[in-house]
């Protein structure tokens, strides 16, 4: 890469994590002046958006006994419904508005990523602590919106983004382990998320289609690589420490003809500053109960899988020689809850975070792969204008 264009993407990256200093990483604070969530009180939470995720997530938060899921918003009567006889006793909203309005502690953000940069906004300006769904946004200008608000957010508020693996226990054992030294530098990276498809939901008006199904439609959902693989992206982001610089890739439609029109399957080839390559497949048509879905670390002395079912280490010096498998507890459930347990913890004892801003950095690294294939070339951060 020529000299400028390093100084440009230098700028880029400071344009997201240069104002993360002082706020994306874990702030302490005493319980007591983190209001309306003292530590001998359970926390109030409000959950905008009960669809299928929002709903299922919710239930995690239900079983923290130090959470109440105390109000739910959703624009349609029957997810509503569906969630006031889940959560007996919460109210229920029509609007993220009037939720927000009231006196819950936290909120849970769960309705479509195109929705997130003006809920996210319209929670830190009601100064809840505040659980997201990622993407952060599904373009360039909705991750600006959400940086620029998570620059003014309350400093005594957590905000939380459902990045799972940064809170699983054995995701962070690895990274542990892989900062430490103990296998050397990070020298060529590759993650995958080959799975199968998402739920489609039927039944409704042909003029709710695409808010029932936002997944399937690019401009709601981001397409697959911004709404679902960006788990993998921030994974890779976070053990690196910095985020790729370039992308170059390509995507179809090999299986799935209707609804909407996202990609079901795709290949992306991203670039370090450092010339390190990243290599990322996806698809969501696998058979036969195929997956494979986790990211790869080969380091100087040894390599390091991560999953959500545990890790693996290969640091022998046979070819073929078995890992070393590492599976606890909390990979054998939904990593999720050690998120939601993490966020409700730490809303109700002072321990903070802002982790906006590394959704926006992760989110955009999403954007720049979508944006590489949709354009047929490769695509830098200054491409983005960011």
């Amino acid at each position: 890469m020529e000299e400028q264009e390093m100084n440009n993407e230098s700028s880029r990256r400071g344009f997201v994590s240069g104002s993360a200093a002082a706020g994306a990483g874990l702030l302490i604070l005493k319980p007591e002046i983190v209001r309306g969530s003292q530590a001998n009180s359970a926390l109030t939470l409000g959950v905008i958006g009960v669809g299928n995720r929002g709903t299922h997530v919710s239930g995690l938060f239900a079983k923290n006994e130090f959470c109440r899921v105390a109000a739910v918003a959703d624009i349609y009567d029957d997810m509503l419904q569906k969630a006031a006889a889940k959560f007996t006793g919460a109210k229920t909203f029509k609007s993220a508005k009037d939720l927000l309005a009231s006196d819950v502690d936290a909120v849970y953000i769960a309705t479509p990523p195109y929705m997130h940069p003006e809920h996210f906004e319209m929670a830190v300006a009601a100064r809840k602590h505040i659980f997201m769904e990622k993407p952060a946004g599904v373009d360039v200008a909705g991750c600006q919106r959400v940086l620029a608000a998570a620059k003014k957010a309350d400093k005594s508020k957590r905000i939380s983004v459902d990045y799972q693996q940064r809170y699983g226990v054995d995701y962070r054992q690895a990274y542990d382990r892989v900062k430490s030294g103990e296998f050397g530098a990070i020298k060529m990276v590759r993650a995958a998320w080959i799975g199968g498809g998402l739920p489609l939901r039927s039944g409704h008006a042909a003029n709710e289609e695409k808010v029932r199904n936002w997944l399937y439609y690019r401009e709601h959902s981001g397409d697959i690589i911004v709404e679902q693989n960006c788990h993998n992206l921030d994974v890779v982001n976070w053990f690196v420490g910095n985020h790729p610089v370039k992308a170059s890739g390509y995507g179809a439609r090999a299986v799935r003809k209707e609804p909407g029109n996202i990609m079901d399957s795709l290949g992306v080839t991203y670039e370090f500053a450092d010339g390190m390559v990243f290599s990322f497949s996806a698809s969501q048509f696998t058979a036969g109960g195929y997956t494979d879905i986790g990211e790869v670390f080969l380091c100087e002395k040894g390599t390091v899988r991560t999953t959500r079912r545990g890790y693996e280490v290969y640091n022998k010096a046979q070819r073929g020689a078995p890992p070393e498998i590492v599976q606890t507890d909390s990979s054998k459930a939904d990593i999720t809850l050690d998120a939601v347990n993490a966020f409700v913890e730490g809303a109700r004892t002072g321990k903070l975070e802002n982790a906006a801003f590394y959704a926006v950095e992760s989110t955009l690294t999403a954007i720049l792969g979508r944006e590489a294939i949709y354009s047929g070339k490769p695509m830098t951060w200054s491409d983005l204008k960011v």
